[in-house]
């Protein structure tokens, strides 16, 4: 006997939510370039800096 099709329906959505949950656990247990990220910002105002300049409010890269 077949399915009906809001049994398969309700299939492929289960499992994309399992799919789901689980690249949402790895990506929390490695988050590439994210101290790259922390390094880009400025100590003084917590913004991040674009470009090679200096921040907006006016402290000096370091």
């Amino acid at each position: 006997m077949r399915g009906s099709g809001s049994d398969v329906l309700a299939k492929i959505v289960a499992i994309f939510l399992i799919v789901m949950a689980v690249l949402g656990i790895f990506g929390k247990l490695r988050m590439p370039g994210a101290r790259r990220l922390a390094e880009k910002k400025c100590p003084r105002c917590g913004r991040y800096r674009i470009g090679k300049g200096p921040c907006g409010c006016g402290e000096k890269k370091g």
